[in-house]
């Protein structure tokens, strides 16, 4: 099984955290449409296989009209063998949510909506520069809920200024609303980003790693007692409900990326492509596909089982350490791993690694620590 992730590269406006590729001018969206379907019909040799999972990010795929989108799939469902009922997810803003936009959706082949609340509350939403309030937070949701019975929501953590009883008010929101899945993620500082600049001119607090895995371990207990399953390090769900696609990236399956910026791997390479609206769009315009590429070397893919395994339920099994990699990097993993496991930040369990509680926050440093490195 593979999947498919279709790059939409525009936005209403910034969000101050964001360094995702992106644009607020729509000035070139009818071209970029055009360009995204010849990219499909370019690369519709590059995966064999059946295609369970579609799934429109960004930038803010919401912002197209349900006509864009459906303009965007038949080509795919034309040129690629996808099965019967694929996962088709569209991330969506609250703002994007009306009544009516809602249902137009729920009568198209969108099967899964990714919504960024990120938080029911206004002075969150305003210090990240959000496009949505807390009104329309609520409200999509709400109408969501009887149109869509496979919903996520984003909310993001560690927030300052947020104190503990307000992160869990956000959490108990989103469990009132019923819904079945959620990501979550820390917010993080990163380079030539808005909330960069915001907090080194002493505008806004740099975010307290202490306060973050407070909220980080109160999220755990109530999403858990709630009955979802912290599957991966951002994602709990409930069962039958875990993201299909994201789930494929961290299983390693292949998966092909249409748009500017969006990354392709088919078990081996990994491709990219080139990260500029305008260059992209004269680049396939020109039949020619503005990516590069990289084979993954065995120490490269190692590193990445371990990073993407110690995230999940599923943990790194030695036994396919030992048969992918061979017998050093078992061993070396085994070497390693001794002092995590002393501190009860990892556990081995049937030959399989995987994290603690105590150790789920810190999981990716843990992680790289374990890294073959030359």
């Amino acid at each position: 099984m593979a999947g498919i992730y279709i790059h939409i590269p525009f936005c209403k406006q910034a969000c101050h955290y964001c360094d995702f590729h992106f644009s607020t001018s729509m000035k070139k969206k009818d071209e970029m449409i055009a360009a995204l379907i010849s990219e499909v019909h370019l690369r519709k040799n590059e995966i064999n296989e059946p295609v369970e999972t579609i799934y429109f990010g960004g930038g803010t795929p919401s912002v197209l009209s349900t006509e864009e989108i459906d303009q965007i799939l038949e080509p795919i469902f034309s040129l690629f063998n996808v099965i019967e009922n694929p996962e088709i997810t569209l991330e969506a803003n609250p703002d994007d949510l009306s009544k009516d936009r809602i249902q137009q959706l729920a009568h198209s082949k969108i099967n899964r909506l990714s919504i960024g609340i990120q938080s029911f509350y206004n002075e969150d939403l305003q210090m990240m520069n959000r496009a949505h309030n807390a009104d329309e937070a609520w409200n999509s949701l709400v109408e969501a809920t009887n149109y869509f019975d496979n919903i996520s929501i984003d909310l993001i953590y560690g927030i300052p200024n947020m104190g503990l009883d307000r992160w869990k008010a956000n959490v108990q929101k989103a469990l009132d609303l019923g819904i079945n899945h959620i990501s979550t993620y820390a917010l993080t500082v990163e380079p030539k980003t808005a909330l960069a600049s915001l907090i080194k001119k002493g505008k806004i607090a740099q975010p307290d790693d202490g306060n973050a895995h407070e909220h980080f371990l109160a999220l755990i207990e109530m999403l858990e007692n709630a009955g979802f399953i912290h599957y991966e390090l951002s994602n709990f769900g409930k069962p039958d409900y875990f993201s299909k696609n994201n789930s494929a990236y961290w299983l390693g399956k292949k998966y092909l990326g249409i748009g500017p910026s969006a990354h392709s791997f088919d078990g081996k390479n990994r491709s990219w492509n080139i990260a500029n609206n305008s260059l992209y769009i004269q680049s396939i315009q020109k039949n020619e596909l503005p990516n590069e590429t990289e084979t993954l070397s065995v120490q490269d893919r190692y590193n990445e089982y371990v990073m993407t395994g110690l995230r999940t339920i599923w943990g790194v099994s030695l036994d396919r350490i030992e048969n992918e990699f061979g017998t050093n990097y078992k061993d070396y993993l085994l070497k390693e791993v001794q002092r995590f496991i002393d501190n009860e930040q990892l556990q081995l369990v049937n030959n399989v690694l995987k994290t603690t509680v105590k150790g789920k926050f810190f999981c990716d440093g843990i992680a790289s620590e374990l890294f073959w490195v030359e």
